[in-house]
């Protein structure tokens, strides 16, 4: 008898998949969905630079979306995510972090990184990364207290992300208000003609950027009102190949990559994310601890001097060819015309920005400057 046929794990779909077919999406399996990767008449080089000189259209419904709604919710997010929600009010948006607990081998680890919306005291929206979406609203479920309810909303809930520095004018032309402040949102209903839409000044390329909330079954009119009223600024389909691009060029952090259950945000850079003044959150202890002592490698960016592609996984070399770190995330700048690279590298190497080390590219060591993201001016505020 032979061995037991494993069944195959169908990828699911945007609301918005018959859209990406239709406009000759090449479709890849991205955290279990189905997704564009890049569309026909231009791939990621074109998109990246529609984006950086004009505007963009991504679909990232594979964000997961979830509610943590009853007394004291806000309050009880507070308590177990790494940034501090007092710093903000209702009707802003936050990064924060979901980190192991204190007693965890991993402890201050990353679960995930995700956006926290402010609705109230008593009604917040979490949009976690879709890998981890399951994990993260399950590990506040299991924690939260009498009367406060964590719902999955994952297929009810589609999001688009309007990003380019003509992206405000393709707000306006939809009806609904663009001249927000930088993490804040608004929800309302436009000239377009879909239904009720959350509007954030938020996004994940470094230009000024929104990102649309909309149910999952009006999603398609949005998608295509959107590129209708952009039809005459340059709008272009983007794909998940350029929002790799345009977020590496940043140097923000994808999960898996810059943050995982090894990697915390002390390592990462991302410090800035986390409450230190709170008396309570999600690894408190062991990260605080890291803090002190300081971390044993530390995120850095790598620009490349020669004609190589740092990809993840290759071994950084220092001039006497030592092991000192690994990058994380590499790919060839759209803006830059050259390689660059994240990467985690020994902080007792005592690598800094302005050196030159190497990354070992297929055997051959490929001269690299060690610089701080981002790699290209940010224009997000």
């Amino acid at each position: 008898m032979g061995p037991a046929s494993v069944p195959l794990v169908t990828p699911r779909t945007s609301p918005l998949h018959d859209r990406h077919v239709a406009a000759g999406a090449k479709l890849a399996d991205f955290s279990g969905w189905s997704m564009p990767i890049e569309y026909a008449g231009g791939g990621v080089l074109a998109e990246h630079a529609a984006v950086r000189e004009h505007v963009g259209l991504f679909d990232v419904s594979h964000l997961g979306t979830g509610t943590v709604r009853g007394p004291g919710a806000a309050e009880f997010v507070n308590r177990c995510l790494s940034n501090d929600l007092g710093r903000i009010g209702t009707g802003q948006a936050q990064y924060t972090m979901c980190c192991l607990p204190d007693g965890d081998p991993q402890a201050g680890g990353v679960v995930d990184d995700l956006i926290v919306y402010l609705r109230g005291d008593d009604d917040v929206l979490l949009v976690p990364n879709a890998a981890n979406a399951a994990e993260v609203l399950g590990r506040l479920a299991d924690a939260a207290p009498a009367g406060v309810t964590v719902t999955d909303r994952h297929e009810e809930v589609a999001v688009l992300a309007v990003q380019g520095p003509k992206s405000l004018q393709v707000i306006e032309l939809l009806g609904v208000p663009g001249e927000l402040a930088y993490m804040s949102f608004v929800t309302g209903t436009g000239a377009h003609g879909a239904a009720e839409v959350t509007v954030c000044r938020t996004g994940y390329t470094g230009e000024h950027g929104y990102e649309l909330l909309v149910d999952a079954d009006r999603a398609g009119e949005l998608w295509d009102a959107v590129l209708d009223a952009g039809q005459d600024l340059g709008i272009r389909p983007c794909g998940l190949g350029a929002r790799d691009t345009l977020r590496t060029e940043m140097g923000y952090p994808l999960h898996g990559h810059e943050l995982s259950h090894d990697i915390t945000p002390v390592q990462a850079r991302a410090g800035w994310a986390v409450g230190w003044k709170k008396a309570e959150f999600w690894g408190r202890a062991a990260l605080t601890a890291e803090k002190e002592a300081g971390p044993s490698r530390l995120l850095w960016g790598l620009r490349s001097t020669g004609r190589g592609i740092p990809r993840p996984g290759m071994d950084v070399l220092d001039a006497a060819g030592a092991r000192i770190g690994e990058v994380t995330s590499g790919t060839f700048s759209p803006t830059l015309r050259t390689g660059i690279a994240l990467a985690l590298l020994d902080t007792s190497s005592g690598v800094g920005e302005g050196d030159e080390v190497a990354v070992d590219v297929r055997g051959r060591p490929q001269a690299v400057d060690v610089v701080k993201p981002p790699f290209v001016e940010s224009h997000v505020r």
